[in-house]
């Protein structure tokens, strides 16, 4: 029962402490986690005992049977014990309030079902009671978590509003901070912090790290991090449903809005890309009078955002057609990507505060990969020349930058190049990042993926689609991580041509690299697409 609710307290924590996806969880999982045959098994074998066996063996046999019962089917707790995880339980404040407030709800039951077995036998505890409070006890562990956290929710409430309004008040004592705000489906990360790397050359910058992009994670950097001589306060703002964009800005209201693209990143959450794009569209709505919104002008439901009057909109992509910045001719290689950043004319027709630059074309590098890499530099370029940045500053802050942990990062391990793109996949990076695979000639390319979730209806489509391309780019070997959740893409690869005996389907991310490593010679790539949450399993 420890090991089956830490496991629980795993997953709960992993849903980011939401019960409709922990109770989503608990659906696709319940013949495993509600109903376990080994909870099931021993409670048959009780009642068997108890109605047809008790006439005919002694309490000392049947005790006997029973813990010998119990020994076999609960003596391992492997199920619940996983040493390899992305990320591990943390017993952070809140997780060890809802801990105690478990731990006790469950030690009273237990404690209730062993008082009352004692109450019925007569010299020793009644084992048919004993067995079947303790067995029903670890069948309603799930229940028991959802009454905990539904006791410490108004708890936890009360310290989330004080932890905003801190927020809010030290945001408003500082009239002269700018606040910079990054969303989008995909990006947002990268792109704050190429945007920290360029205006840390001329202001104080402070930026959540990693991926914090939820109300509690920008207000610990806020109220924690945040100091009063900083001038730049860069926030990157998530969003799985509708409302959560509102929430953040409520918190701080940005000077500068950055919205980087709108896809199907968490169309199950959402339902549909119109509801994506209008929470994204929040963010701009929140824009403080005046303020500058910086879009991904190739992308036509982020052109349709600049609907304001009372802002300057700056348009930022691959393309020339729409964009003030823009990009071309771009190459990779094994240190990175460089390409021409190119300013149209049109900028300075259109924003008449802005003085005349020394170059309306540099050439940039950097040493990140894929072309949408060089979209998040063109959008993290504009916030700089919307701070008064130089292109020649901002030329040489992204050479300085480094890649962001596990988003196209180019790794170099004893003559093997790891392209490293486990965070998150979607069919945008999905596709950028076989392309960069294909790029390289230095030796064999092997592809290790599971695919691509969260994704709604459209999941099956377009993993199958990410099938069909990685078959065109004709990669060595190619090991697709769980038989179900990758079908898809193995038809995909079929259909498109694809040798099937270089298709290997493994059940975990450590079977596939125990086979690849049989297989590597120095100049090989592997290319890592996506990896699967903690919370996810096809059993």
């Amino acid at each position: 029962m420890i090991y089956r609710g830490r496991y629980l307290l795993h997953i709960f924590q992993q849903s980011g402490y939401k019960f409709n996806e922990f109770f989503q969880w608990l659906s696709e999982h319940w013949r495993t986690i509600l109903f376990p045959a080994s909870n099931l098994a021993l409670l048959l074998a009780t009642l068997v005992s108890h109605y047809y066996l008790d006439s005919f063996l002694t309490t000392s046999a049947i005790t006997i049977a029973l813990i010998i019962f119990s020994i076999s089917w609960f003596g391992s707790v492997s199920r619940y014990s996983e040493p390899q995880v992305k990320k591990p339980l943390v017993f952070t404040a809140r997780m060890i309030r809802l801990t105690m407030v478990f731990s006790i709800i469950v030690f009273w039951i237990l404690l209730f079902g062993s008082i009352m077995a004692f109450e019925i036998g007569i010299l020793y505890p009644d084992i048919y009671f004993l067995m079947y409070s303790w067995v029903i006890a670890d069948l309603i562990l799930p229940t028991l978590l959802i009454l905990a956290a539904g006791m410490v929710y108004p708890v936890e409430q009360l310290i989330q509003r004080n932890f905003k309004r801190l927020a809010r008040k030290k945001i408003k004592k500082m009239p002269d901070l700018k606040v910079i705000a990054i969303t989008g489906s995909y990006g947002k990360t990268s792109t704050k912090f190429m945007i920290e790397a360029i205006l840390n050359e001329r202001y104080r910058v402070c930026s959540t790290p990693g991926s914090y992009n939820t109300p509690m994670g920008i207000c610990k950097v806020i109220n924690n991090d945040l100091q009063h001589s900083d001038q730049v306060l860069i926030l990157e703002m998530g969003a799985r449903y509708a409302g959560n964009i509102d929430e953040l800005c409520r918190i701080a209201q940005p000077d500068v809005a950055v919205v980087t693209n709108v896809g199907i990143a968490h169309l199950e959450s959402f339902g549909s890309i119109e509801a994506i794009a209008r929470t994204k569209k929040a963010l701009i709505d929140h824009l403080k009078p005046g303020g500058v919104a910086i879009l991904n002008g190739d992308d036509e439901k982020v052109r349709k955002m600049a609907d304001r009057t009372d802002i300057s909109v700056w348009y930022a992509g691959l393309s020339e057609k729409y964009n003030h910045l823009s990009a071309n001719d771009i190459t990779h290689d094994e240190k990175g990507c460089s390409f021409k950043l190119m300013m149209s004319q049109s900028l300075f027709r259109t924003d008449t505060t802005r003085r005349p630059m020394e170059s309306e074309k540099i050439t940039v590098t950097m040493s990140f990969l894929g072309e949408h890499s060089v979209q998040n530099a063109l959008l993290a370029s504009a916030v700089g020349l919307v701070m008064g940045l130089r292109l020649p500053t901002i030329k040489i802050a992204l050479k300085k930058v480094a890649p962001v942990e596990h988003r196209l990062e180019l790794k170099q391990h004893n003559g093997i190049m790891v392209i490293d793109d486990a965070f998150n996949s979607n069919p945008v990076g999905a596709k950028n990042a076989v392309s960069v695979l294909s790029s390289f000639q230095t030796g064999r390319r092997y592809v290790i993926t599971p695919g691509m979730i969260e994704l709604g209806d459209r999941q099956e489509e377009e993993n199958l689609k990410f099938g069909y391309w990685m078959a065109e780019s004709r990669p060595d070997h190619i090991y697709l991580v769980g038989k179900n959740q990758t079908r898809p893409i193995y038809n995909g690869l079929i259909r498109g041509g694809f040798d099937q005996n270089k298709i290997s389907v493994v059940n975990s991310l450590f079977e596939a690299n125990d086979l690849l490593k049989k297989k590597l010679k120095k100049g090989d790539v592997v290319l890592y697409e996506n990896d699967l949450p903690d919370t996810y399993s096809e059993h």
